[in-house]
């Protein structure tokens, strides 16, 4: 990846617009997919303390010869960790299973807002980050209404908000709330999880016009949305094929082709509804 396949986060630290996802993944599997990907020039890897992979992770870059200020890893505090003293223990668990001294960027993973701890999570978030021990701080599956509220009591955005985003779901309330903010939205399951959206008639249009794999349409998709899409994958194949995607451009009708598949399609839990996943 160059600069043209980067994009300033609101702390002004580049991000990879593409990264490696490796939810449901083993540590083993996890490891030999992080080196093909950071080897075919990913340069960015998403994992979270509940996968129980960051010790793969760790591995994979140690062992793709690619020097680790060029990769930008994330990871997430699990929900059972939140609250202040809790999560800076969790930060130090996820840094040592990576074996590194410092996380590109570390995420909330779930807001949780029934037991009202994720603002004391993230004050810990801001003080990691002013430490020096994460680069960028951000949330996941949060709502606007869990960001307003960050926002509101720290005086600190999320950099980054990761959220299930794919063509059954593309989530244009919460794009234009983070576009508001300043906010990169990163997407997971950007592919639907195998829910039969690459097999759509809209993709399968799109992707015969242009000589492209439906996946590659589809995360194409979300670049041209201003997403950074987190697809995962074990495959080398695919792998590289995923990350072959600046290389071509949708037209305003293909996109519109694509969003007009639907919204409101999920494959996994709703924030706005699971108020306390666990």
């Amino acid at each position: 990846m160059d600069a043209s396949t980067t994009v300033a986060l609101n702390d002004g630290v580049e991000t990879p617009r593409l990264g490696l996802g490796v939810f449901q993944v083993g540590p083993d599997e996890a490891a030999a997919a992080v080196r093909t990907a950071l080897q075919a020039g990913y340069r960015m890897v998403d994992t979270a303390s509940v996968y129980g992979n960051e010790k793969g992770v760790g591995r994979g870059i140690a062992e793709s010869g690619v020097a680790r200020e060029d990769v930008v890893v994330v990871t997430k505090v699990w929900n059972d960790d939140q609250g202040y003293d809790a999560t800076l223990r969790a930060f130090d668990a996820s840094a040592a299973a990576l074996g590194l001294d410092y996380v590109d960027q570390y995420l909330i993973h779930w807001p949780r807002p029934r037991l009202g701890l994720y603002p004391q999570t993230w004050r810990a978030l801001c003080r990691l980050r002013d430490e020096g021990r994460v680069r960028s701080i951000g949330v996941s599956n949060f709502e606007p209404e869990h960001i307003e509220r960050l926002i509101a009591e720290t005086g600190v955005a999320p950099a980054v908000n990761q959220v299930e985003l794919h063509p059954g779901l593309h989530q244009g309330r919460i794009r234009a709330f983070h576009a508001d903010h300043g906010i990169v939205t990163q997407a997971w399951s950007p592919l639907g999880r195998g829910q039969g959206f690459l097999s759509h008639r809209a993709v399968a249009a799109v992707a015969e016009a242009h000589g492209r794999t439906p996946a590659q349409v589809v995360l194409r998709w979300h670049l041209q949305l201003g997403v950074v899409p987190l697809p995962k994958s074990v495959t080398p194949e695919r792998i590289r094929g995923n990350l072959d995607v600046f290389g071509f451009e949708l037209d305003a009708a293909e996109m519109d082709l694509l969003t007009d598949i639907g919204d409101g399609y999920r494959v996994g839990p709703d924030p706005s509804l699971l108020f306390d996943v666990s």
